[in-house]
């Protein structure tokens, strides 16, 4: 490190199926709610956004990993609120966040929505869908996850769960 820049360390809970969990990249799929797993927590989101609060850490982000047509949805989007609620302005939530819901998730607690998979349609940008939330919550409340996968010599940015290549 070059003179006085420090590594900032930021925190992550990436719940699913109900769990807080590490997978393996690229390993979600939404048949039968499948992941590979290198780690699965005995604590729940509450304990991980508890933990982070009282040790400062700040700039961290919630991942909802099942889609909202899961059977595990409502447990997963459960953790990720009780978390939210236990550390208010201090994690961003991303994972099926749309301009209906992205409001409830920052009045739960979020500091900034995450979104990815409702912003690119068919390979494309939706502007329409884009305004839509920056209406709905600001754009300075908004983070635009540009997570990427290489495919041949290129790469490409991936949603719906890092399952589709736009």
């Amino acid at each position: 490190m070059r003179g006085s820049e420090m590594m900032k360390f930021r925190p992550c809970i990436d719940i699913h199926n109900g769990k807080v969990k590490q997978i393996v990249g690229s390993s979600l799929r939404d048949q039968n709610d499948w992941a590979a797993e290198n780690y699965v927590a005995e604590q729940d989101a509450f304990f991980f956004a508890k933990l982070y609060k009282e040790l400062g850490l700040t700039g961290g982000h919630i991942i909802m990993l099942n889609p909202a047509s899961s059977p595990y949805y409502e447990e997963t989007k459960r953790q990720a609120v009780k978390a939210l609620n236990t550390y208010p302005g201090g994690m961003q939530i991303g994972g099926g966040i749309n301009a209906e819901n992205a409001e409830e998730f920052l009045q739960a607690g979020a500091s900034h929505v995450i979104v990815t998979s409702y912003v690119f349609k068919d390979g494309k940008i939706s502007y329409e869908n884009l305004e839509k939330l920056r209406k709905a919550v600001g754009a300075e409340r908004l983070v635009l996850d540009l997570s990427c996968k290489k495919r041949g010599d290129l790469y490409y940015i991936v949603t719906d769960r890092w399952q589709k290549f736009t």
